[in-house]
């Protein structure tokens, strides 16, 4: 007799199992290329349909989504990616799920210090607003503009309380005021999530993160569905829409500086466009005493 095929619900699903399924319900039969007959149960392409795309057996398919295979090689990693279209940011989330470090003990990192010459910088940039992002989302510090245009309802030295210092994505989902700031907010909090996802691929034994994503996981239905939709990008440059409460609405740019010792810290910025509207409130916010 034959056995039973794996079904798209057998076993368990690891990290990167979640993800592949989560690319494998975005795209459709007729997307990927694939005659589809039959009633469907799932909205997207079926575990067969994959496996078939990129060349590989079903059974190694289930083996490697239920973490029973550890040593994917390249081509076939690339071999998913092309199936499932993935752009880049994606592809390289999918290889660092597939080739992660060797496990180690969840342990909770230390604090993070914002380098003093990554302070300096802040600080010598005026009334560009800044502020050092932790790899967590965490604000290590900000300069004075960086304040008034994003946390002006926070004390100044927020950041450098070190136990209780703020978190940007803590602030955008459970804080009225922060939420209030973004015009689109909905696509806000998409890409932050979709940036935390790139994020934790790289620190997946660090309780930090865990505790951050339960935390807003239990106070933020939003965070919760968002953060299942296994979306990721890398936020690197773009622009931002915000209703401040001093001075009006303002379309700001925005670019992120990743320091080069790689620990996840990064310096984000916001300019506005000379002579536009949003470069005089932004000049009104920052003269202001």
């Amino acid at each position: 007799m034959a056995l039973p095929q794996p079904t798209d619900t057998d076993g368990p699903v690891t990290e990167l199992g979640e993800f592949l399924r989560s690319r494998r319900d975005r795209i459709t039969p007729d997307e990927a290329g694939v005659n589809s007959y039959g009633r469907r149960r799932v909205p997207g392409l079926r575990r067969e349909e994959l496996a078939q795309l990129a060349g590989v057996s079903v059974t190694y398919l289930t083996r490697l989504e239920q973490g029973q295979s550890q040593n994917a090689s390249d081509a076939i990693i690339d071999a998913l990616a092309r199936a499932l279209q993935l752009d880049d940011d994606e592809r390289a989330h999918l290889y660092a799920l597939a080739h992660p470090a060797p496990p180690k003990r969840p342990q909770a990192s230390k604090p993070e210090i914002a380098k003093p010459g990554a302070k300096q910088l802040l600080h010598s940039m005026g009334d560009v607003p800044a502020v050092l992002l932790g790899r967590f989302n965490d604000i290590l510090a900000w300069n004075r503009a960086g304040h008034l245009l994003l946390a002006g309802h926070l004390d100044c030295d927020a950041p450098s309380w070190v136990e209780d210092r703020p978190n940007q994505l803590k602030l955008l989902f459970l804080d009225e005021h922060t939420r209030d700031l973004y015009v689109d907010w909905t696509d806000e909090a998409a890409l932050a999530v979709a940036s935390l996802r790139y994020v934790a691929a790289q620190f997946a034994d660090d309780l930090r993160l865990a505790e951050l994503v339960g935390e807003l996981s239990m106070n933020s239905p939003e965070f919760a569905r968002l953060w299942a939709g296994h979306d990721v990008r890398l936020c690197t440059s773009g622009a931002k829409r915000f209703r401040h409460p001093e001075v009006g609405e303002l379309e700001l740019g925005y670019e992120v500086l990743h320091l080069p010792e790689g620990n996840g810290q990064r310096i984000l910025t916001h300019t506005a466009e000379p002579g536009s509207a949003s470069f005089a409130a932004l000049r009104l916010l920052t003269s202001a005493s």
